[in-house]
């Protein structure tokens, strides 16, 4: 077989190009404040390879916030107006000031721009009561670990989990989560809390309402949330990776979906 053909195939693309349009910009943020996940660096490069092989936008991956802003920037340094969406996976305190954190709310809350948020990005800002109010929660332990999770799809007309069987399981690291309410997003999975331990040590909801992923409208923007990828091979499956694809499909504004609040089926 030829060279052309064996690399071909080698990188022949889970998702077809779906662009019939100049590509959207994504920035991808991974700065880690706090702990640290060995995850970090494969689930950014997901989200960079899921843009290329749909051809449906380009994936700008940072460690720093720099980029986070309306001002104008040294050089070719791109800032927020150049971006369809900003995505987090990280953790701790980040390196943003008030001008930038006003930069960051009025980007989707008054632009309509996209947000999403991967596994620790609940685990970020605590000291920014706005940004936890804008994802919708924070981090409140992961009392069963890594285990396979029971996972109920509520909301199968929603972009992101339509592909998904109402029931499944996934080995990955479930968040816990404080501050959350569903009068302000619309869960679209949860675990299922009939078959999970709700005695173990460190659960401490008492409702056994588990979201692990969830959608919202903040303001004009749209806002992804999902507990997924503590583990690389989480991000390696397919179904999750449609997931991401769908999302921020949706974020950017190539897909409509209903993220109105609802109560818990």
């Amino acid at each position: 077989m030829k060279l052309r053909a064996i690399l071909a195939l080698a990188l022949a693309a889970p998702f077809a190009a779906e662009a019939q349009q100049p590509r959207k910009k994504v920035l991808a943020i991974g700065q880690v404040k706090g702990f640290q996940h060995d995850a970090t660096t494969h689930g950014l490069a997901t989200i960079w390879k899921i843009g290329q092989e749909s051809g449906l936008w380009d994936t700008y991956i940072r460690t720093d916030t720099q980029l986070i802003t309306k001002k104008k920037l040294n050089g070719n340094a791109k800032n927020l107006d150049y971006f369809d969406a900003v995505i987090f996976y990280t953790t701790g305190e980040l390196d943003l000031d008030a001008d930038q954190k006003r930069d960051f709310l009025s980007y989707v809350k008054e632009d309509g721009k996209g947000f999403l948020g991967a596994h620790s990005a609940i685990d970020t800002l605590y000291q920014w009561p706005e940004y936890g109010e804008m994802i919708g929660g924070y981090f409140d332990l992961h009392p069963w670990n890594q285990f396979q999770a029971p996972v109920i799809v509520e909301d199968p007309d929603f972009p992101a989990t339509r592909h998904f069987p109402r029931q499944f399981f996934i080995l990955d690291e479930i968040y816990q989560v404080k501050d959350f309410a569903r009068d302000r997003v619309r869960v679209l999975m949860r675990l299922d809390e009939k078959q999970i331990d709700l005695a173990r040590r460190g659960v401490k909801r008492t409702d056994g309402d588990f979201a692990v992923a969830w959608a919202r409208n903040y303001g004009k923007g749209r806002v992804f949330y999902s507990t997924f990828g503590h583990r690389e091979d989480a991000w390696n499956r397919p179904d999750v990776q449609k997931m991401w694809l769908e999302a921020i499909k949706w974020a950017i504004g190539l897909t409509p979906g209903d993220a109105t609040p609802r109560p818990r089926p």
